[in-house]
């Protein structure tokens, strides 16, 4: 047998491996998790698919859960969890951390919503600008919004109506977008010229043709398409997460920062899942690349829903100037200004955050060596505080390396730990993250729990 014929079946017999597993994890699912089925039939008569968000419906049925606390989390079953989703990167400051809760009880005491401006927007706003090098902000209520805005304001800068994404990157709900976010690849065309495809029902063709779609980690195709001079925006993660984690390949950001500026392009850093989770002054100052503008939400609000964007004075400028508008009823209502305030002030300080990574790297190694001890097709990657199994011997540094994962194993990890007290998403869409309230022990728990399911995968 050759070298070549000897890795294809141990390859296989991995992939059946974590099938049985997987099979038998499901049946253990779904008997723990009872009254989580019970309540996603009922929810299923009033909500589609039980859910009040897609992203959260899979199969056999979610996890409902009861309450939350610090790392926490119980389901409506009492089986008590690890969360290493933290809302989608949303909680760095954990669940319910004591200053964010005070923060939030005290302005309760003075109202909720005022809609008119109160001090706590110039706080949170020059808290944002001091972290970011970029002086002048509006708030929305979720990164979608934060998006959508950042690219108004380029179109209005630029006068130009096409905007470029980057094929498999996910930007929020708005249409421009919901395009080319997980596309087949039956649609999706050639690796180095995608496809736009729609995400969804309901994306007009205009919005399709105003939207060009490249590969990440190429910074000849970003050239390529802004030749033409009529490109507002490039909308970027600076790291990729909605693949697990893409990390950018050596010099490609700047690159990115010089073509766009040799055509007239504004760049955005979509940093709504990266943000202070990457460090004090995220992706942005830990990677050293300024954006024109930048669009942030999920970590920044302590589990409430906040979103901002912020950029350069003479892009922001166009709605100083009435020329672009941008509106909100809920923007930076007190409430989530003073969690904001807490969360950016008080809480994920400069040298907490250094701690909560240095905790990260700690786990990320420790399942690097587990993955190096078994010779498993695998690979760890760590940002800042987020880290990820990827089921792929080589880093994926665009969509169509995730899409060659081997996504048996995922789902069979991801299965065989959520019943063992690790929730995360299903898959290798999402990371996890290490909060400040997480310990040494709540986040190598993860370590420990996939060390024993690497010793059944071998078995």
């Amino acid at each position: 047998m050759s070298a070549t014929d000897s890795t294809t079946k141990s390859a296989r017999d991995l992939a059946q491996r974590a099938r049985a597993i997987t099979a038998r994890e499901l049946a253990r699912y779904s008997e723990r998790t009872r009254g989580s089925q019970v309540a996603t039939e009922r929810a299923s008569k009033v909500l589609p698919l039980g859910v009040p968000s897609s992203f959260q419906a899979y199969q056999p049925h979610p996890i409902v859960v009861r309450s939350a606390s610090g790392a926490n989390m119980v389901d409506v079953d009492g089986n008590v969890y690890v969360d290493y989703d933290m809302g989608f990167g949303a909680l760095f400051a954990g669940h319910v951390h004591p200053l964010v809760r005070q923060a939030v009880e005290s302005q309760l005491d003075n109202g909720t919503l005022f809609v008119t401006p109160c001090e706590l927007n110039a706080d949170v706003a020059e808290l944002l600008a001091a972290r970011y090098g970029l002086p002048m902000w509006r708030f929305t209520n979720s990164g979608t919004e934060a998006t959508m805005d950042a690219i108004r304001v380029a179109r209005g800068v630029t006068g130009r109506d096409k905007i470029v994404k980057v094929e498999g990157g996910y930007h929020g709900h708005h249409d421009e977008v919901m395009v080319s976010m997980k596309p087949s690849l039956d649609e999706a065309g050639p690796a180095d010229r995608p496809t736009p495809v729609p995400s969804t029902a309901g994306i007009t063709q205009a919005v399709l043709g105003d939207t060009i779609v490249i590969p990440y980690n190429d910074a000849d195709a970003l050239e390529r398409v802004l030749r033409t001079g009529d490109v507002a925006c490039f909308i970027v993660e600076p790291v990729m997460e909605n693949i697990g984690i893409c990390m950018p390949q050596p010099g490609y950001l700047e690159e990115v920062r010089r073509i766009t500026e040799k055509y007239g392009t504004l760049l955005i850093f979509d940093e709504v899942k990266t943000g202070i989770t990457a460090g004090w002054s995220g992706a942005t100052g830990a990677l050293g690349v300024l954006p024109d503008l930048v669009s942030l939400a999920k970590s920044i609000g302590g589990g409430l829903p906040l979103g901002a964007f912020g950029g350069k004075q003479e892009y922001m400028d166009q709605i100083t100037l009435g020329r672009v508008v941008h509106l909100g009823t809920y923007n930076g209502n007190p409430l989530c200004m003073a969690a904001a305030k807490a969360v950016l002030a008080d809480v994920c300080t400069p040298e907490e955050t250094d701690r909560v990574v240095a905790r990260n790297t700690l786990l990320t190694d420790e399942c690097a060596r587990i993955v190096a001890m078994a010779e498993l097709p695998a690979h760890t990657v760590q940002f800042g505080a987020k880290g990820c199994i990827t089921w792929s011997p080589e880093p994926v540094r665009n969509y169509r390396d995730y899409k060659a994962t081997d996504f048996d194993l995922a789902y069979a990890q991801w299965i065989h730990g959520i019943n063992r007290g690790v929730l995360l998403p299903p898959g290798l869409d999402e990371q996890w993250l290490i909060s400040v309230m997480h310990s040494d022990d709540d986040a190598m728990m993860y370590a420990r729990v996939f060390a024993e399911f690497v010793d059944e995968l071998l078995a």
